[in-house]
């Protein structure tokens, strides 16, 4: 697919957190790492004693999402990802686009997806995995147009209008690939 683009503190999770609450723990052992695990209901996350409170904020956040993602792709497998492209190829090309396997990939760094049309293969990054369900149907629904179409000429974008939230989600996608350009301050990966 083309580039389409501390103290502790209990605090509410953001938006798609299956945890209702989240324990800010600061530790002065702790230097520059952050992690965060799942205690029952609540979330934990552990930071340096240093950071600002902002920094615990962007933090907790950070985590957040990070958890969301690895239990999506915990619970959003192969099977489902097929049963999902069926679903897709139903209800915006009438069933007509008939992949032989779709799964998820680690080997796609710099394509949100890919498909061969002669074996009817479909192909998702994981960097997909815990990205809005929007925006991974669409990357679905512009791998299965390609069993229809195999190139990106006008026929191929014309089939693509049927899904109403492409402009949305290719704006996600690019929006994605310019934060990835960003500089990174240092910890912010981990380091």
């Amino acid at each position: 697919m083309p580039a389409d683009p501390l103290h502790s503190a209990t605090n509410p999770p953001p938006h798609g957190s299956r945890s209702n609450a989240v324990e800010v723990r600061r530790s002065a052992r702790r230097s520059r790492t952050v992690s965060a695990y799942r205690e029952g209901d609540r979330t934990v996350v552990l930071i340096p004693d240093r950071m600002s409170e902002a920094e615990e904020q962007r933090w907790v956040t950070v985590m957040l999402d990070k958890l969301a993602a690895q239990e999506s792709k915990r619970l959003f497998g192969d099977a489902e990802l097929a049963e999902r492209a069926q679903r897709l190829s139903a209800q915006y090309f009438g069933g007509r686009a008939r992949p032989v396997s779709v799964r998820w990939v680690t080997n796609q760094n710099t394509r949100w997806g890919s498909c061969t049309p002669a074996e009817g293969s479909i192909r998702l990054s994981h960097r997909l995995q815990g990205m809005p369900e929007y925006v991974v149907d669409y990357v679905l629904v512009h791998e299965l147009a390609h069993l229809l179409v195999p190139g990106h000429g006008p026929r191929f974008w014309q089939l693509l209008e049927a899904y109403p939230r492409t402009e949305r989600a290719r704006g996600y996608l690019e929006g994605v690939v310019a934060a990835e350009r960003l500089p990174h301050p240092p910890g912010a990966r981990g380091e």
